[in-house]
């Protein structure tokens, strides 16, 4: 048996005790898909094709087998991930600091952006759900909306949550549906917004140039949204951090937004530094979609490994802890 089959054997018991319901060949597609993936590190479907371990002597017919797989439409990407999704938020939630999540939108090709909500898991982050729009433009809250809503019942019931994002996502909108589910966030602020408060109308970049740092209860562009600010801009910084949050806000109340870089790794594992799926030549969105939960699914696998030998091969380091 060869080694990618070995692999796709464990995934295939795995994924039918998280997904008893799945359709078995829909399991074992994914199983050789992931493995051959952890295999030959790469995303590229001529490079899947060349090492996947099936009878087909033609690889434009291994190709073609990995073509219909990422094809097809019972193949849904937020019912694959939903148990392995709530297992390490489960995890998350045992943190003293609660689950982080993270909202970042990547360009996956020319003609492609993926929206993706990752939990922050050590110094890195974990895919939990995401999105795929053939646009070159920021993805809007109707689709970031429909994201966290997916994820919200994978959180348990009483966890403290912090959702961490770009200027992309300072928005009024998106302050309100952190407060009405009664979530945390640090959501990163352009310059231009208008604040207003009893010493009258501004912008955040005003503020930030008058030094006035930490405000309380204000209220942020013409709807009015009622918010926190924390502001750092520190030497030798071109832009300041304008950090809106439900936290009182204080000099490491506004540093916390840092664990958002948590996900930029998980990009580059995604893209020219790992699986290179932006050297892909897939066109259609739910095919990309489904290409990025092999990968999701290759790096939870990696991560469970990782755990597993941890605890049952810990260096002498890890045996004095």
């Amino acid at each position: 048996m060869s080694g990618i089959r070995a692999v796709a054997d464990g995934l295939v018991d795995e994924l039918k005790r998280s997904l008893p319901q799945q359709r078995k060949t829909q399991r074992g597609n994914l199983a050789l898909l992931v493995a051959t993936m952890l295999e030959v590190r790469s995303a590229n479907l001529m490079d899947l094709a060349a090492s996947l371990p099936r009878e087909a002597d033609r690889t434009d017919m291994r190709y073609q087998w990995i073509a219909r797989t990422l094809s097809n439409t019972l193949i849904d990407p937020d019912a694959v991930m939903a148990p392995f999704a709530a297992e390490v938020l489960e995890r998350a939630a045992a943190d003293p600091d609660g689950i982080v999540l993270i909202l970042d939108q990547s360009k996956l090709s020319d003609r492609h952006q993926v929206l993706m909500l990752a939990v922050r898991h050590g110094e890195r982050a974990l895919p939990l759900a995401w999105r795929v729009e053939a646009t070159a433009g920021a993805i809007g809250f109707a689709t970031q909306k429909e994201l966290l809503g997916v994820v919200a019942p994978w959180v348990p019931a009483g966890a403290a949550v912090c959702l961490m994002g770009d200027r992309f996502y300072g928005t009024a909108d998106l302050i309100a549906l952190c407060q009405r589910r009664g979530w945390d966030y640090r959501l990163r602020l352009k310059g231009t917004l208008t604040v207003r408060d009893s010493s009258g109308r501004t912008t955040t970049a005003a503020r930030a140039k008058s030094k006035d740092f930490y405000l309380e209860d204000v209220e942020l562009t013409a709807r009015r949204a009622k918010t926190n600010i924390g502001i750092i801009h520190d030497p030798g910084h071109a832009q300041p951090w304008i950090i809106a949050m439900s936290d009182n806000p204080g000099y490491g109340t506004t540093l916390a937004y840092s664990e958002r870089w948590g996900i930029e790794p998980m990009f580059s594992d995604f893209k020219s530094r790992g699986f290179g799926i932006d050297n892909t030549q897939l066109r259609y969105p739910d095919r990309l979609a489904r290409l990025i939960l092999v990968m999701a699914l290759a790096l939870y696998s990696a991560v469970s490994t990782g755990h597993w030998d941890e605890v049952h091969h810990p260096t002498p380091a890890e045996k004095n802890i």
